[in-house]
């Protein structure tokens, strides 16, 4: 006797991606807001419109959504395509230029998200190892841009370094400083990291 096919309805599984895309939005606006320990499934829910029961089936337990929100940040940061521009770039000068742009992008396009991460590291069961995943991708292309900066001019320091300063100006930590913690607008925020990476590539 043949085996009865399991029919699946595309509506049904639209419905179900936007059930679990506005779980995952939720949860991100509620991360960001008050910290991943301070909010729980009940609440999650409640932000989504759905019921607790909706969340596990949907998106699973809290740490798999904060999971789920790393990896998401990770595929839309576009940083592929900001290193595609840094990198055809054949002045230093040019590359800290596209740098500065390409970082700032990233990091308030992707604002909120980086927000819930940073606030999910304090209570994590696994902190280091969720921030060393949020941010590997991003570190690699920093080096990568140290790399090119090497091969367009002699520096003073070893690339070890210029891979250290790129992260210390154009990493999250340098914009959040700025911007979430002081509240500097992003366009001085890109003008001060840009203009502090180009006074130490000049003075090289």
């Amino acid at each position: 006797m043949p085996t009865k096919r399991k029919y699946v309805s595309p509506r049904r599984e639209e419905a179900a991606a936007q059930t679990r895309a506005q779980i995952l939005r939720s949860a991100t606006r509620l991360f960001a807001e008050r910290g991943y320990g301070r909010v729980t499934v009940a609440d999650i829910a409640a932000e989504a419109g759905v019921s607790s029961k909706a969340v596990f089936a949907s998106a699973g337990s809290k740490g798999d959504i904060l999971n789920e929100i790393v990896d998401t940040a990770v595929r839309a940061s576009g940083y592929e395509q900001a290193m595609r521009t840094v990198l055809a770039e054949q002045e230093p000068e040019a590359v800290l230029r596209a740098l500065a742009h390409g970082t700032r992008a990233g990091n308030e396009g992707m604002f909120t998200v980086h927000e819930a991460i940073h606030k999910a590291l304090p209570s994590h069961e696994d902190g280091e190892a969720l921030w060393e995943r949020a941010t590997a991708d991003y570190r690699a292309a920093l080096r990568a841009a140290a790399g090119h900066l090497h091969g367009l001019a002699p520096l003073a320091w070893p690339e070890e370094e210029t891979a250290d300063l790129l992260w210390f100006w154009f990493g999250p930590g340098g914009w959040r400083t700025l911007v979430a913690e002081n509240g500097w607008p992003w366009d001085r925020a890109e003008a001060f990291l840009l203009r502090t990476a180009l006074a130490t590539l000049r003075a090289s």
